[in-house]
């Protein structure tokens, strides 16, 4: 086994490579361009969301309380009438400084799981591609196996989800080969 603690070096380079790959998916390559939409009428959606001071949530709609029939005449035509749809209220102004930090933790937290996983599996000095291989499928799970059920439940379009799927697979790929090149040697 491989004491995670010799693995600090490629849990932060990965990190920060997942990081700016992350950057240039987001901001310069084409790919993610049309994931998200922009309203027709904001200012009037905007306007009526502010007069229902909703408190920070996830909200679903048609929605039903717990405990509500859902085959009551009400819910039934609002569900067959539509629109359906999701949407996520954040209880404070968005800061993109915070949200970069805090993706960039994630990444650090995906190091070290991966880091974990592949000491288990991997002894120092074994071969690149040995390391890879390990560090690589535990990243693509990292990176993308969580994200799925929530885009599925949430109503995510398939192409959301189809390029977040491949930028996650890009991402574990790159972790591997920091960790193959990382390697503590024997």
């Amino acid at each position: 086994m491989t004491p995670l603690v010799q693995l600090w070096l490629p849990v932060l380079v990965s990190a920060v490579v997942v990081f700016v790959a992350s950057s240039l998916s987001w901001m310069v390559l084409p790919h993610h361009k049309k994931d998200i939409k922009t309203l027709p009428d904001e200012r009037a959606l905007t306007d009526h969301l502010r007069k229902l001071n909703l408190p920070p949530g996830t909200y679903m709609w048609p929605g039903c309380q717990p405990g509500q029939d859902m085959k009551s005449e009400d819910y039934c035509a609002r569900y067959n009438a539509g629109p359906w749809g999701t949407m996520n209220v954040v209880g404070r102004k968005p800061s993109f400084a915070r949200n970069l930090i805090l993706t960039f933790l994630f990444y650090i937290v995906v190091g070290i799981f991966v880091g974990y996983v592949t000491s288990l599996a991997r002894l120092p000095g074994d071969s690149f591609l040995a390391v890879f291989r390990v560090a690589g499928a535990t990243a693509v799970l990292g990176y993308c196996a969580g994200s799925i059920p929530g885009a599925i439940f949430t109503g995510k379009p398939g192409r959301f989800v189809l390029t977040d799927f491949i930028d996650g697979v890009v991402y574990g790929l790159l972790t591997g080969v920091v960790f193959g090149l990382f390697w503590p040697a024997a």
